[in-house]
């Protein structure tokens, strides 16, 4: 395997239930990659950010680290001081 999408291939083929994890974890890292990106541009410090929203400095920097699945609450109470909108569209 040479590839991100060679691996998905791959494993997707072992196991069909792991392509829908994939899946979500991806449209997750594109979202905060977009966050992490407008907040770098804004100059704006996670702690700022934290302080913004109403939530922990701690929270902010576990969501941008990908280590928790924030709820959709959490990420619009984020996304609204940098000036971001959540919308759906269709990835199929």
């Amino acid at each position: 395997m040479r590839t991100w999408e060679d691996y998905k291939k791959n494993i997707s083929d072992i196991d069909e239930s792991i392509k829908e994890d994939i899946k979500e974890i991806e449209i997750l890292a594109s979202i905060v990659s977009v966050i992490i990106k407008k907040r770098n541009e804004l100059g704006i410090t996670q702690r700022e950010l934290a302080l913004k929203c109403g939530i922990p400095h701690s929270s902010v920097a576990r969501i941008e680290s990908c280590a928790v699945k924030p709820n959709v609450e959490t990420l619009i109470k984020i996304m609204i001081p940098l000036g971001l909108t959540l919308y759906a569209k269709n990835i199929n």
